[in-house]
């Protein structure tokens, strides 16, 4: 069977030493912890399958350490250990997550037969939670909203590249849904049954980083016990996207030139090269080329990863997105919190259109999420959009901040509506008359927004 690492938590050193043994004889790798900070520690620093939890751990609980632990990765399977009279204590543990327990004195089979019990059930719910991942994002796909010409341009670029094999660089401010169109490249390629493997760069320290991307042979450094595949192989024969790669220190960017000139690397600690078959996408918020000027990020990497060059806008320039994107999360939101919101007020909508959107996409949606639900009607009021964090602005004369307002309200609806006036005055509750008397006190000419 592959390498496993289980980790036995217990504050009885001999109890240990005889769990530790055991488990090595039938071929796992064993970490121990006599405690919760400890055992903590153990699950971040290495990758452990399973844990042994004593449920009396001296003055700390069995059941606390192993909800710590599972807030650090909530899919590790836990067996608890316990004595003849703390049974329906153990039965507790297994109800808030436990996998199984076993009373001490145990059966050395029947402990082995336990953890392989946990293991096969591990496999299983990962299988499932891939497969259900996999579908949801051929779902996102063919619902990416995309209505501005802007998007609808990106999505051409992506039908055409999507049967190739060139690396694909996506630039694009935080929140413009870089990832997403990074999945729709895969999802509509020839690798789209293969894995997609994600990574941030800026989100993992960088001594880690080396290890998270290409794996790590057993001795490499202290805890490696076994083997570990990086991340390069395990998107191999599919796609591995870097996000944010323009935080990658100097340091990986050689090793990372390499992989992507050779489509091999060493892993760290080996002495034989691995190859790969994936294709790259990487994405960045940066503007990489004043980072090369600058000295952050090397040139020649550079040159090799702006290969196809997709430019997400973002959505203060592309505002005719807003509309259907409301939609798409109030349909969302409603079945998430089992609500009926139809939509919003006039003066939510216009306190939308109105605002820059820095966060873009993903601002605009924790925007409606919150705001959905704290709605006691099925309709946004105003209140519920950017209450408090808009930023404050320099006082006017109220007659020229109520004429800049007015103005940029209805330039804002005749860009979403593309100059057509019906619409726009429908949105805005005027009537078409009055709405054309304001077009005319701002010399506003609704010919100017139609796009050809």
């Amino acid at each position: 069977m592959p390498a496993t690492t289980i980790l036995a938590v217990d504050d009885d050193r001999n109890l240990l030493e005889v769990l530790k043994m055991r488990l090595e004889s039938a071929s796992y790798g064993v970490i121990t912890a006599m405690n919760e900070s400890d055992a903590a520690t153990g699950v971040r620093e290495q990758v452990v399958d399973l844990c042994i939890i004593d449920l009396q751990l001296g003055e700390e609980d069995g059941i606390s350490v192993m909800k710590n632990i599972h807030r650090i990765n909530p899919e590790i399977p836990v067996i608890i250990l316990t004595a003849y009279g703390s049974i329906e204590s153990a039965v507790e543990a297994m109800r808030r997550g436990a996998f199984s327990y076993l009373t001490k004195p145990f059966d050395p089979q029947d402990l082995l037969q336990q953890i392989e019990n946990a293991l096969v059930s591990r496999k299983l719910v990962s299988g499932i939670k891939n497969l259900k991942s996999r579908m949801e994002e051929r779902y996102d796909f063919v619902h990416i909203v995309a209505k501005s010409d802007k998007m609808q341009n990106v999505l051409m670029l992506v039908s055409r590249i999507a049967g190739t094999d060139s690396t694909v660089y996506i630039q694009g401010e935080s929140g413009t849904g870089k990832e997403l169109v990074a999945r729709a490249i895969h999802l509509s390629g020839a690798r789209k049954d293969k894995p997609f493997v994600a990574i941030n760069c800026a989100a993992i320290p960088e001594t880690l980083l080396e290890s998270e991307l290409f794996g790590y042979e057993r001795g490499a450094f202290t805890g490696a016990i076994q083997d570990s595949k990086g991340l390069f192989t395990q998107a191999h024969t599919g796609s591995l996207f870097l996000d944010e790669i323009g935080n990658m220190p100097l340091s990986l960017q050689t090793k990372s030139l390499r992989v992507l000139q050779e489509r091999q690397f060493y892993p760290v600690g080996g002495s034989k090269p691995v190859s790969v078959d994936v294709r790259v996408i990487v994405a960045t918020n940066l503007d990489l080329k004043k980072e090369v000027e600058e000295g952050r990020f090397r040139e020649d990497l550079f040159y090799r990863i702006h290969v196809i060059p997709i430019v997400l806008p973002p959505l203060r320039e592309r505002k005719e997105d807003i509309y259907p994107l409301i939609e798409h999360f109030l349909g969302k939101f409603n079945v998430k919190m089992k609500k009926n919101v139809t939509g919003l007020t006039p003066a939510a909508m216009q306190r939308i259109m109105l605002h820059d959107w820095p966060g873009n996409v993903r601002e605009l949606e924790n925007t409606l999420e919150f705001a959905v639900a704290m709605s006691e009607a099925d309709v946004i009021t105003e209140d519920l959009i950017l209450g408090d964090n808009r930023a404050p602005e320099k006082f006017k004369p109220y007659k020229e901040a109520k004429a800049a307002f007015e103005k940029g309200y209805i330039i804002s609806l005749l860009e979403l509506t593309k100059g057509n006036v019906s619409k726009a005055s429908e949105l805005a509750g005027k009537y078409r008359p009055d709405f054309y008397n304001i077009l005319r006190k701002y010399d506003l000419k609704p010919e100017d927004f139609k796009k050809t």
